[in-house]
């Protein structure tokens, strides 16, 4: 019975594990391939394994909803895939992977503060306490830098402060796409919604190549070479931790949902260390303690 009620906290448990592997080797595919054709080339490999999930399972590839949910779902699409997601693997390639996963920690208190004005969620004195933490941490990181050391070398002071702005923006825009889509998110299936707001994500990037001077940015993804890293990260990253986003945001608080999600923070950073080889220092250490707790303290 508990596994039950609490299967939306579940759901964006295993989103965050499964998104933190997959930023890895999206950070990987940064170093060749564009972040916006990266962005492209992503939702297009996950929207085809949508509408074949969609096939092998029988569900309805356009079930009766309105038409204001449905444009609910692909602005919510919009929003938090085509412009944030651009925005964040831009974060990703300029600063790396662990200090990309402090920056954003602020998707948290985006969430809450939001959840509170439009959805009506409980804001208590230990939450604020969460938000504060988490904004402390990307402070530190803003200030400190001799800290900014990515895979392949320093990190600039420019690419740190232009890192960070992107970040918050891409989670700013990730919380927006959130709290539109929690009201009706009831009402939908999880598979068609995420499907829809992949449709949503999807089809402005799909114009850039039409323009010649936008086409060098996705030349790479004709390489098949380029897929070895990028192919693994969107069927991780953009299907199935998307799947579970979904489901953890309609099955639980949106509030809940986004403080269980940052634990991807500490995923990324350990995973980044061993595998990308990102610098670690106390400076660092510290700032992911700090996110988490804010984390904790948000949960209750």
């Amino acid at each position: 019975m508990n596994a039950i009620q609490y299967s939306g906290e579940w759901l964006a448990l295993a989103s965050a594990i499964v998104w933190a592997v997959a930023v890895i080797l999206f950070r990987k595919s940064s170093l060749t391939v564009h972040p916006i054709g990266l962005n492209l080339g992503k939702n297009l490999l996950a929207l085809v394994l949508i509408v074949l999930t969609s096939l092998v399972t029988g569900a309805s590839l356009w079930p009766a909803v309105s038409a204001r949910t449905t444009w609910l779902l692909f602005l919510s699409g919009f929003l938090g895939i085509a412009l944030s997601d651009t925005f964040f693997l831009w974060t990703l390639k300029l600063i790396g992977a662990s200090l990309t996963a402090i920056v954003d920690s602020v998707y948290t208190p985006f969430v809450i503060i939001l959840s509170f004005i439009f959805l009506g969620e409980r804001l208590n004195w230990h939450q604020l306490v969460g938000v504060t933490l988490i904004a402390l941490a990307v402070v530190i990181i803003a200030r400190n830098q001799a800290d900014g050391q990515g895979q392949d070398g320093p990190v600039s002071r420019r690419n740190l402060i232009l890192g960070i702005v992107m970040g918050t923006t891409a989670m700013a825009l990730v919380a927006v796409a959130v709290i539109i889509i929690k009201p009706i998110l009831s009402d939908v299936p999880v598979l068609w919604a995420t499907g829809l707001r992949l449709a949503g994500g999807t089809a402005p990037l799909l114009l850039l190549p039409l323009v010649p001077k936008f086409r060098y940015m996705f030349t790479p993804l004709l390489k098949l070479n380029n897929w070895k890293n990028l192919a693994p990260a969107s069927f991780l990253g953009t299907y199935l931790s998307l799947l579970f986003w979904i489901g953890g945001i309609k099955y639980a608080f949106a509030s809940i949902t986004a403080a269980l999600s940052q634990l991807s923070t500490i995923f990324v950073f350990v995973l980044a260390a061993i595998f990308l080889k990102e610098k670690v220092t106390r400076t660092r250490i510290l700032a992911v303690i700090m996110a988490f707790l804010g984390a904790l303290l948000a949960i209750y």
